[in-house]
């Protein structure tokens, strides 16, 4: 049973963590951080990249370095067909970066959307990067057609649009100023490589960051124009 103490988390990478920043776990430790086990369980979601064996693998050498319980959920090869069950016994989910068309495409098909929306619910801290970003959002900014930035429909766990990759991806600027003046994708939050925007329950309450230059950014659509503004994270690298 859900009750009024439940805290809804969603931290949501625009890139960085165990697979881009392997030599700075920073981002990944403050996720581990915000449970206050002394073991956590973090389970992997790697749907999006089609469940990389690569990935999975840097994810367990990342994690099993520090006090966690890692794990893993693949619907490519599923070890259970009770995916609730297993999901509801984690601390920590936390999705890879990939094609988020396919991911949001699968896991409506496994129903996994309803059973990760629960986990929310119930106070399981949701994470991810790119992909694992963008998912939570109404609308995202994806490359997942080769050779365009397009709009996509996620999963809307949070209000607003979201944009990974901001200032890794030369593309990604521009496509998102004009698809926003254009009023194309709703107004929401651009985030550079090695920053995360933590919200609680669908409000942002904090910035982070795992170097001292990236940034995050609130864009609106004003009158036919965007409207950007700077939101300055916390550099982890401080505490």
């Amino acid at each position: 049973m859900i009750t009024n103490s439940v805290t809804k988390q969603i931290i949501a990478m625009g890139g960085g963590g165990f697979s881009m920043e392997p030599e700075n776990p920073l981002l990944d430790r403050y996720i581990l951080g915000l449970c206050k086990k002394k073991r956590p369980k973090i389970c992997f979601i790697p749907t999006a990249s089609g469940d990389s064996d690569k990935y999975i693998v840097k994810f367990y050498s990342a994690f099993v370095q520090v006090l966690c319980q890692p794990s893993h959920l693949s619907l490519f090869n599923p070890f259970t067909s009770d995916f609730r069950s297993f999901v509801l016994e984690q601390d920590i989910i936390y999705v890879g970066g990939g094609n988020t068309k396919n991911l949001i495409a699968l896991w409506k098909e496994w129903g996994l959307d309803h059973v990760l929306r629960e986990a929310w619910e119930s106070g399981v801290i949701l994470s991810g990067l790119s992909a694992g970003s963008i998912c939570w959002f109404e609308e995202g900014l994806t490359d997942s057609i080769p050779g365009n930035m397009t709009v996509l429909q996620c999963l809307g766990f949070l209000k607003g649009s979201n944009c990974p990759h901001y200032d890794g991806e030369p593309r990604r600027k521009p496509a998102y100023h004009q698809l926003l003046s254009e009023g194309l994708i709703s107004s929401g939050y651009a985030v550079d490589d090695g920053v995360a925007l933590h919200f609680v329950g669908e409000q942002l309450e904090k910035v982070v960051s795992s170097r001292p230059q990236p940034k995050a950014y609130c864009l609106e659509r004003v009158d036919k124009t965007v409207k950007e503004t700077i939101l300055e994270p916390i550099y982890l690298g401080n505490n």
